[in-house]
């Protein structure tokens, strides 16, 4: 723990899709645990480090808006893929205006958080990966508005802007208690054949989400 950050992240749009909404799309009321951790390996990751985030400070109140958007409801399918690389003849594209559709999703607006996160060195750090070393490399980065690649909230369309938090209290939108249900909190790859999703029950203290102590079930 003596060695996290605060990452202050923010945009226009965020949509952290509830699993139990099939077809048109509705955003949790915060963003998520495993969309966090998205943000922050956005910006920097190695195989010697695991992020984890320890709590979600939710800076702006929570607003909803409704967008439609055109999507495609077909997909390239990977077997399809196999076959013509066994020689079988069939067309691997998608045909947008035919298999054109409109869709719509109720996305999160004028989102900002406060992510505190720390890292622990994993199985696969070398001699010379060291915790201070580490450290260094991704302050140095959010310092400079560096990443891996550019970070989003939930979507590709949804940009996430980001800088390092230096300042030592963080002023939320929301004060009392506020229970927003069973949230998404990340995916199981203990077993590569059976990815399973975790999920806890997401209460905000404060405009505050605490992930230290909170009971996941799988």
């Amino acid at each position: 723990m003596g060695y996290g950050v605060k990452v202050e992240v923010w945009g226009d749009y965020a949509l952290f899709t509830r699993p139990e909404m099939k077809v048109e799309r509705v955003s949790y009321d915060v963003i998520t645990p495993s969309a966090a951790r998205g943000i922050i390996e956005s910006i920097y990751w190695r195989p010697a480090i695991r992020w984890v985030i320890d709590k979600i400070h939710v800076c702006n109140p929570i607003e909803f808006t409704n967008v439609r958007r055109n999507e495609v409801k077909s997909k390239i399918l990977a077997s399809n893929v196999r076959s013509v690389m066994g020689g079988v003849h069939k067309e691997l594209y998608i045909n947008t205006s035919a298999d054109i559709q409109q869709r719509a999703s109720l996305l999160l607006k004028n989102v900002r958080y406060v992510l505190e996160v720390h890292f622990e060195l994993t199985e696969k750090a070398g001699e010379s990966d060291t915790v201070e070393k580490h450290y260094n490399i991704i302050l140095r980065r959010l310092r400079k508005g560096q990443c891996f690649q550019p970070p989003c909230f939930g979507c590709r369309e949804f940009p996430a802007n980001f800088r390092l938090y230096e300042e030592d209290q963080v002023q939320t939108a929301y004060s009392g208690t506020k229970d927003l249900g069973f949230m998404l909190y990340d995916m199981d790859y203990s077993d590569s054949d059976d990815i399973k999703p975790m999920f806890f029950r997401a209460v905000m203290v404060d405009g505050t989400i605490d992930l230290a102590d909170c009971e996941v079930v799988r």
